[in-house]
Order: structure tokens, then C-alpha cells, then sequence
């Protein structure tokens, strides 16, 4: 069983509530736009830090993180795109990933709007954790966790980290 924090759009702000529930979990994945290197940094010193690039990263972030990232957690497939829409509205990239192979979870960031939607027509699920950050048009600052245990994407929960 997998803890997962899932959290994007930081746009260079953590915070000590963001860095209490990181200790909560087993791994810390962040949909893009980390913002700085900081930001990295105090996550990779708590736990594991999976994640892709966002449009506002800089290129030593892009080198450090990739544009897609497509990885297991236990038995789940994850695809991970900063700007990759959601079920009914991929971006282009997005599509072509999942109909080059579905995976059992898909991960986006970019829109500051928290989603949690299943996608009947790919049978996968799909999860955008808001904005956790500062900038942005967004009012509450948001990220989720959930559980994964063997092929089960579980006990899913929505954190409001309080307005911006």
C-alpha cells in the first residue's frame, strides 16, 4: 500500500502545511510548475518526488523532471502532463499518450481547477489537485491524497490548504 500526495502549481510557494502532509505520505508527485528548484528540494528532503515540468519551469527543472512521465506505482499504469486537459478535452499531447496505451490513472496540473473525473471511454481515472500555490486566478489552494493498493486507486481526499 502506497500513500501518494498529489500536488501541482506551486509557482515557487511552500509552506508548512504543504510540508506536514508531505511527512503523511509514502511518495510526493507534482503535476508542473514547481516554480523553483526550492520547491524541489524541501520535497526530495521528505519523501520520494515524482513529477513532470510545467510551462512556467525553468530548463534546470526540465532537466531534472520530464514533459510526460509514465511509471508504476504498485500494479497502477500513471501518465503524468502538466497541460493535459481531462476526459473529453485532452491536449493534443495527452491524447496521443493514452491512445498510444490507456493507463490506469492520468495526471494533469496547468488549470488551478481541481478534478476528479473517471473517463469511461479510456477506463481510466483522472485526478488535477488544483493549485497549491500562490499565483494564479484560483481562490482556495488545494491538493489531494489517496492510496494505492495493488490495482485499487483508494480513499481519495480533497485538502484545502486555505484561500491564496
Amino acid at each position: 500500500m502506497t500513500n501518494i500526495l498529489l500536488l501541482s502549481d506551486s509557482h515557487s510557494y511552500i509552506d508548512d502545511r504543504i510540508l506536514d502532509y508531505a511527512r503523511q505520505a509514502d511518495e510526493i508527485w507534482h503535476g508542473g510548475d514547481f516554480g523553483s528548484i526550492e520547491v524541489i528540494e524541501q520535497l526530495e528532503k521528505i519523501k520520494p518526488l515524482k513529477g513532470v515540468y510545467g510551462n512556467i519551469d525553468n530548463n534546470k527543472i526540465r532537466a531534472e523532471f520530464p514533459e510526460v512521465n509514465r511509471f508504476f506505482c504498485e500494479e497502477v499504469e500513471v501518465l503524468m502532463i502538466h497541460i493535459g486537459g481531462y476526459p473529453g478535452r485532452y491536449s493534443p499531447l495527452a491524447k496521443e499518450e493514452i491512445l498510444r496505451q490507456s493507463p490506469q490513472l492520468f495526471i494533469s496540473g496547468h488549470s488551478h481547477i481541481l478534478k476528479a473525473m473517471f473517463d469511461e471511454k479510456n477506463n481510466l481515472l483522472h485526478l488535477n489537485p488544483g493549485a497549491c500555490g500562490k499565483q494564479g486566478w484560483h481562490k482556495m489552494r488545494t491538493m489531494m491524497r489517496f492510496t494505492i493498493d495493488k490495482t485499487e486507486i483508494k480513499d481519495l481526499e480533497i485538502i484545502e490548504l486555505g484561500p491564496k
